[in-house]
């Protein structure tokens, strides 16, 4: 279930609490996010950092954000907004939904699914978990 704020509005950000990570996704409105996920068709999105860094690449995909989550903790985190103006949310929202379905790189360190989140949000990625 969820924990912290747990009604997210579309354009946030969502932090989901993984065992040895922190997995992230944009919420779109009505239950629904765009996340990155393995290539794998096969592997569930609960793998996508794990499996990713092996792959390379990973596929942009709309769920439901219950499915992306299933029992692990998850908070909206605007984090960023401190030191970065978000974007509108509408051109948020146009942005993320260019990518459905897409193939992008990934790799752990310089563009990972944090990365791309905050990508969408405020026009450049940025993540604290490989500083």
């Amino acid at each position: 279930m969820a924990s912290g704020k747990c009604y997210p509005k579309p354009g946030d950000l969502i932090e989901v609490k993984r065992q040895f990570y922190q997995h992230w996704a944009l919420y779109l409105g009505d239950g629904y996010v765009i996340n990155v996920t393995p290539v794998d068709e096969g592997a569930p999105s609960l793998w996508v950092s794990t499996t990713s860094v092996f792959t390379r690449k990973a596929k942009v995909k709309k769920q439901l954000l219950k499915e992306v989550v299933g029992d692990d903790p998850w908070c909206v985190n605007n984090k960023y907004d401190r030191s970065r103006t978000p974007l509108p949310v509408e051109e948020i929202i146009q942005r993320a939904e260019t990518y459905i379905n897409k193939e992008v790189t990934y790799f752990l360190f310089g563009n990972n699914c944090e990365h791309f989140v905050t990508m969408l949000r405020y026009g450049d990625g940025v993540s604290d978990q490989v500083s």
